[in-house]
């Protein structure tokens, strides 16, 4: 009975020291447990802040993103120059300037949907195992695309103070250097030519031709070029490169196929812009609707002001250049304090993509 004793007296002492060592074990317990929850809630937080980056991860592809990048074009340049050409050629023959102006803005559609939509969905798909990360057709919030509109109507009119800065200063140089001289003749001719064409592609005798106006010049290269510039091409470069570098390039390039020397650096400009949009909101949905949106106001604009207003790239003769110098300082910056707070604040836009 005294051992039995000794032993229940035992036991109950060894409870009592598990007992109170799990006690004493709790604190430090309940602090990893909530050491954790803080790391947990934390990582949450991080990870809405980052939500609203592309998704950077490497993606699997079949060659170097770089080498798929340039040659998709280098491809749609040739395709769409030449192979464009060669279309016009065969629908309209030689005397294709007398062609209808209807039937040029279709096979003008058609160039855009055959030449550089479809080749950039099929490099997608031979050059990449997951299109839908290469193209990011997300639906974005409401908010993410209207504070990115805002940007737009920003950088709108710092576009044109750029342009005619741009232009005058290149006049004043052209007077003065013999190279620059003949530099500034051949982008003379070349500038005359894109504004006769777009004169005839924008204007409209009726409802139905503006309607058509608004799906080839609006419509249909946002959707083309956004698909394969923003898409598969800054996509690629995202791969190997910093996604300022990446969106630069890409625009560099965006400006090049337009073939317009006066508008080349507001286009690059813009391009990155566009690049801004598609790397923020990880969708390219976004810029399409940026790109949509300005040629669509470009068209209003020439339906309302005329091409006299819209297509020139040079200062009137009866402005002075200042006012130009004081409106793009005063625009650049309140667009960089705008940037500066779309960056900041920009997680409050995110939702589940």
């Amino acid at each position: 009975m005294p051992e039995d004793d000794l032993k229940e007296e035992n036991t109950e002492s060894n409870q009592a020291n598990e007992s109170e060592s799990g006690q004493e074990s709790n604190p430090t317990n309940t602090t990893t447990t909530k050491f954790d929850k803080n790391n947990t809630d934390s990582k949450k937080e991080n990870d809405s802040n980052s939500e609203s980056d592309s998704d950077l991860e490497p993606l699997k592809t079949t060659i170097n993103p770089v080498y798929a990048a340039f040659f998709g074009l280098f491809a749609v340049f040739i395709l769409y120059q030449f192979g464009g050409a060669i279309l016009t050629l065969l629908i309209f023959g030689a005397d294709f300037q007398k062609a209808d102006v209807n039937a040029t803005r279709l096979l003008t559609m058609g160039g855009q949907i055959l030449f550089i939509l479809l080749p950039a969905l099929l490099f997608t798909k031979y050059f990449y195992y997951d299109v839908t990360s290469v193209l990011r057709a997300y639906i974005p919030n409401w908010k993410e695309v209207a504070a990115f509109t805002i940007g737009l109507f920003i950088l709108t009119p710092l576009l044109q103070n750029v342009i005619y800065i741009q232009n005058y200063l290149f006049d004043l140089s052209a007077k003065n250097v013999e190279f620059i001289r003949q530099l500034k003749e051949m982008f003379d001719q070349l500038d005359n030519m894109v504004e006769g064409a777009y004169g005839n592609l924008l204007t409209a005798n009726n409802a139905f031709e503006a309607i058509l106006i608004v799906a080839v010049v609006a419509i249909t290269p946002a959707i083309c070029e956004e698909v394969f510039f923003r898409g598969f091409v800054l996509t690629s470069f995202n791969q190997k490169f910093k996604p300022f570098f990446s969106a630069l390039i890409t625009a560099f390039f965006f400006a090049i196929y337009h073939f317009n020397p006066y508008g080349s650096l507001a286009l690059i400009l813009l391009g990155l812009y566009f690049g801004f949009a598609a790397y923020k909101s990880g969708t390219i949905l976004v810029p399409i609707f940026l790109h949509f949106l300005n040629n669509f106001l470009a068209i209003l604009a020439y339906f309302i002001l005329g091409s006299d207003e819209l297509l020139n790239s040079k200062l009137p003769e009866n402005e002075a250049i200042e006012p130009q110098f004081i409106s793009l300082i005063f625009l650049t910056v309140i667009f960089f304090i705008f940037i500066y707070l779309l960056k900041k604040n920009y997680h409050k836009f995110i939702t589940n993509k």
